[in-house]
């Protein structure tokens, strides 16, 4: 520090002015002091870059890299594979696909059953008609809904057990597998939604009758989905909102199973307008991003596929992490462009031309750094949907997040089995013991990480490898299980050893 000396009145003071040295001035004074040396010294004090005291971060050259050589061992796999199969891309192959055996039948069958769901819809707007105005009591209106509920999830098994592949293609089967899980699962945010506002609609009147209802309002206030003290103080809305029961009619009803969402409510955030290039651009890439997905499937994934079902009929391991790893790339590849074409297109043209203005469908997944948060951020429409018809009212009557955690995820894994178990008619456990172990999994994933924030890195890396081995492992497992189920173990044999 430097001194100053002050006169004021006579007498002299001593003030501390502050520095203006800083660490940079004192490096370049020693350098002049160095470069003045007769030897002319050219070493310094420095860590090497790869080591973790020198600070250096800037890695984008290896990004760049690691990008080509994807690229080229992507490359390498594509002449492989056109070599050894030639060109396998025909869109004729497709019309099998779609239409199954049967292709006679004037309306495909697996509409037939598509249009039938809509008796289960209308149903369920009875249901909720007769609890609404009294013919129903809360009793029979639960024993209904289970039973209606029940039944619509029933049915696709039925049916396909019944018929089989004889009538329903795979990709039929699938279809209506999947309409009806969607609708499921939005009748049962229907019927919970319109059970809370119909408790609203009865503590509304029963508060205005008397003082004692005024008691059982603020009673119920601390335990029921309106939250804690007096629901009716924050009782605000547009005056053009819906309210309880004027929403239950047909119209209501249909915009919310047609709307891309799984949680209902009475008044959805809507858009102004449609804007059309924006509607126009995400069909452009439907249409062809589909056909590149339809394209690698038969390009790459099925004679891939098909080759893998001698190694695991005779468990040769090392064949089989031959086949996974062979496969992992265009699976994954195919999973990534269909996620994009699903959640980014498709649900957009739904929500643009319904002006469904809530587009949050997916959030950056890609960044996750452990499984709980990729399970959170992928899937939004489904994420909301359990935390709030699964999560949150076991939490409440058990106050067990153990609990409710297991039961949002065997809810998840019965849908995955019953997506794949189902159009295939084999009935194993496998996606279901996969997503059940994703729980062992995010706790592996904890550990990792911990709470040191540079290891989310590791933990990003523990979620893209499940995604990538995790997928291929269960479609060849499936596979297999399909041909001897199906076809019987002779077939075996008839496919190639040789990849």
């Amino acid at each position: 520090m430097e001194t100053e000396l002050i006169n004021g009145n006579g007498v002299a003071k001593l003030r501390r002015v502050k520095s203006t040295t800083t660490v940079d001035d004192i490096k370049e004074k020693g350098a002049k002091k160095r470069s003045k040396r007769p030897d002319k010294p050219i070493h310094r004090p420095v860590d090497s870059l790869f080591s973790w005291s020198s600070g250096f971060t800037n890695f984008e050259g290896f990004v760049n890299w690691a990008f080509l050589l994807l690229a080229l061992g992507g490359s390498r796999l594509f002449l492989e594979n056109f070599i050894k199969y030639g060109i396998r891309v025909n869109p004729l192959d497709w019309v099998h696909v779609l239409f199954g055996d049967a292709p006679t039948y004037h309306i495909p069958p697996s509409l037939i059953v598509l249009l039938y769901s809509n008796l289960h819809i209308l149903m369920q707007l009875l249901i909720e008609k007769g609890l609404a105005s009294g013919y129903l009591s809360q009793k029979h209106g639960i024993i209904a809904q289970v039973t209606n509920l029940s039944v619509l999830i029933l049915t696709p098994i039925a049916i396909f057990n019944t018929w089989g592949t004889e009538v329903f293609s795979l990709f039929g089967a699938t279809a209506v597998c999947f309409a009806y899980s969607i609708v499921f699962l939005k009748l049962w945010s229907y019927a919970q939604v319109c059970g809370w506002c119909r408790a609203f609609h009865q503590l509304r009147k029963r508060r205005g009758s008397g003082s004692g209802a005024s008691v059982a309002v603020r009673g119920m206030g601390q335990n029921t989905i309106f939250g804690k003290g007096d629901p009716f103080d924050n009782d605000i809305g547009s005056p053009n909102d819906v309210h309880y029961p004027d929403n239950l009619n047909i119209r209501d009803l249909y915009y919310f199973i047609l709307v891309p969402t799984l949680c209902y409510e009475l008044n959805f955030p809507r858009t102004e307008r449609i804007r059309k290039r924006f509607l126009f651009r995400r069909m452009v890439e439907l249409v062809f991003g589909t056909q590149l997905v339809l394209g690698l499937i038969q390009q790459w994934i099925i004679p891939t596929v098909k080759n893998s079902i001698v190694p695991f009929s005779t468990m040769d391991f090392i064949k089989i992490q031959e086949r996974l790893l062979k496969l992992a790339i265009p699976n994954h590849l195919i999973w990534l462009i269909s996620f994009y074409l699903f959640f980014h297109c498709h649900m957009n043209i739904l929500g643009e031309l319904l002006k469904f203005a809530d587009r949050e469908f997916y959030q950056d997944w890609w960044n996750a750094p452990d499984i709980d948060t990729f399970w959170r951020t992928w899937n939004t429409p489904v994420h909301k949907w359990a935390v709030r018809h699964l999560y949150i009212p076991v939490m409440k009557n058990t106050n067990s997040r153990t609990l409710a955690i297991t039961i949002t995820f065997f809810i998840s894994a019965f849908f995955h089995e019953y997506l794949v178990s189902v159009p295939l008619r084999t009935y194993k456990i496998w996606a279901f013991c996969g997503m059940m172990a994703q729980i062992p999994l995010s706790s592996l994933c904890k550990l990792v990480v911990g709470k040191n924030q540079e290891r989310q890195r590791w933990g990003n890396v523990i979620v893209w490898g499940s995604l990538i081995l995790g997928q291929p492992l269960c479609i060849m497992m499936y596979y297999h299980d399909y041909v001897i189920t199906h076809f019987g173990p002779e077939w075996v044999q008839s496919f190639s050893k040789v990849s």
